[in-house]
């Protein structure tokens, strides 16, 4: 039997007592290998060691982090065809999702070297006055940082995913708390990140990857006090609760969450008019993408009450119907998927509009679709919930100013949509758009929500519960932003300074100078 271990630095590791198998969701088996749960002191070495790594890496060159984080792009790379069959092993996930976010993983991890070749990330101001003190200021990583490896995600959102590729940009070593769904999948990429470690010179401990099967090595991470923040994405339920650990610590730290969201949809009259079917279809599919275990998963579609909205919904039905249901990622999912969905069919006062009586094998997922009147859902909080998987309500409201309330009752979202085919029709609904932008993180216009493009115009996050922190994305250069803080430099002599604010200004990098006239002092 082959075993599963931890990465303490680049030694691997298999002290703990505690072991655990992955699942083959669309086998419904377990897979071979044994994996080794982290044991107190490999967390402690993992976290010591990253200690000792921020020593060094804290204060290294841009350019040679960029140079690490193309190699662990390219090691990831050289895994090949292994790679894809495990993460397909693990997961349950097509050959074309995984070879997707593959790409999706590398690519981000060669445009935050990009960035930081550039340089301007560091955010250099210079404040210059005569007859005033100095003052210059640029942001400077904030030490080791805890990542949580996400199920729905075992590439993009784990191991060397956008959290550790953008903290790793940052200057922070990185611990990851290995997904227990992944973990074959999350050693392998381990392997490649300590690969590229070795290979461009980074200090030991910059990275480490310890596994778990529960919560206990998650809440020893985020309780050690070498520990600066976390990243996590996940329920909210997780979340909160990282949350609530990191706050009670002798010295709080953030935790960076991802969370829960329903990404409501403003479907207005003009496009049910005009082109009820063509959204109707590609609602269908994106309802059903990835069996619905996407966070931008289109969970609430509101609508105001017409024939054309009955139409729109009968096709939506049928194109639904017309798919084929998939595996969802784990046996486990699956469970918390029908649980929830009973939870909400247990409600009275909706409408069923998908067919429920399809065989289906074990661990796949029907989808289903349900409508409900805008004033039930206002008073059924139930009907609000995130169904994890593919799932959807559409809300037939009354008229505008029901539509207004809904939005307004709703709580914080990774995503708001509008559907419009006539931008006369903007001012009748200016002021319920006005509310939804205030709810969530990314509004979109004539599109699906599901796709979160990786570019430095990105948010991933938006009001609690989508997010601890609205401030903050997830995907995206500016992610970055979570794993940094600001320091000011007052009449520092300039061969002294970081080379980013030195007059002379050696890397060239883009900064933000300004020769004040006047200046008040608190």
């Amino acid at each position: 039997m082959t075993t599963g271990k931890n990465y303490i630095g680049d030694v691997l590791s298999a002290k703990g007592k505690t072991t655990f198998k992955t699942i083959n969701p669309e086998e419904n088996s377990e897979n071979e290998t044994l994996f080794f749960e982290a044991s107190e002191d490999e967390i402690s070495q993992a976290v010591a060691l990253a200690e000792e790594a921020f020593k060094i890496y804290g204060t290294i060159e841009d350019v040679k982090k960029a140079d690490f984080l193309d190699a662990i792009a390219e090691e990831i790379e050289a895994l090949g065809e292994e790679l894809l069959a495990t993460y397909i092993q693990e997961s349950g996930l097509p050959a074309g999702r995984a070879n997707g976010e593959r790409s999706r993983t590398t690519g981000q991890l060669r445009a935050f070297a990009t960035m930081l070749r550039e340089g301007s990330w560091v955010e250099a101001i210079i404040n210059k006055t005569e007859g005033k003190p100095d003052i210059r200021r640029l942001q400077i990583p904030i030490g080791p940082v805890v990542i949580f490896g996400a199920s729905n995600f075992p590439l993009a959102f784990s191991t060397a995913g956008g959290d550790t590729a953008s903290a790793l940009a940052a200057g922070c070593p990185v611990v990851v708390k290995s997904h227990p769904l992944h973990a074959g999948t999350g050693e392998m990429v381990a392997s490649a990140v300590i690969k590229a470690a070795k290979r461009t010179g980074m200090p030991n401990g910059v990275f480490s990857n310890l596994n778990s099967s529960g919560i206990e090595v998650g809440v020893a991470l985020v309780e050690h006090p070498s520990i600066k923040a976390v990243g996590f994405t996940g329920s909210i339920k997780g979340g909160t609760a990282l949350c609530k650990i990191a706050a009670n610590r002798a010295i709080p730290i953030p935790v960076y969450a991802e969370m829960g969201s329903i990404n409501p949809v403003l479907v207005l009259p003009s496009v049910l008019k005009t082109e009820s079917e063509k959204w109707a279809k590609n609602y269908a599919a994106s309802i059903v993408a990835g069996t619905g275990q996407f966070c931008t998963n289109p969970g609430l579609i509101l609508g105001i009450k017409s024939n054309e909205l009955d139409y729109f919904i009968t096709i939506l039905a049928l194109e639904i119907d017309k798919l084929e249901p998939a595996c969802m990622l784990h046996p486990n999912i699956k469970k918390q998927y029908e649980t929830l969905k009973s939870e909400v069919l247990g409600q009275s006062g909706y409408t069923q509009q998908t067919t429920l009586n399809r065989e289906i094998k074990p661990n796949y997922a029907l989808q289903n679709v349900i409508t409900v009147d805008g004033d039930i859902f206002l008073k059924n909080k139930t009907f609000h919930k995130e169904v994890f998987g593919p799932f959807s309500v559409v809300v037939k409201c009354d008229d505008i100013e029901q539509l207004n309330e809904i939005i307004l009752d709703l709580e914080g979202q990774l995503t708001g949509t509008i559907l419009n085919a006539d931008l006369k029709e903007y001012g009748d609904f200016k002021e319920v758009i006005q509310n939804l932008k205030n709810k969530v993180g990314r509004l979109i216009f004539n599109n699906v929500p599901t796709g979160v493009e990786v570019c430095s115009g990105m948010t991933h996050g938006g009001p609690f519960p989508a997010s601890s922190d609205s401030k903050f994305t997830s995907v995206g250069l500016t992610a970055v932003k979570r794993w940094v803080r600001p320091v000011t430099f007052q009449d520092w002599p300039d061969e002294l300074l970081p080379q980013a604010l030195q007059d002379k200004n050696p890397l060239g990098i883009n900064r933000v100078v300004n020769d004040i006239v006047t200046q008040n002092t608190i």
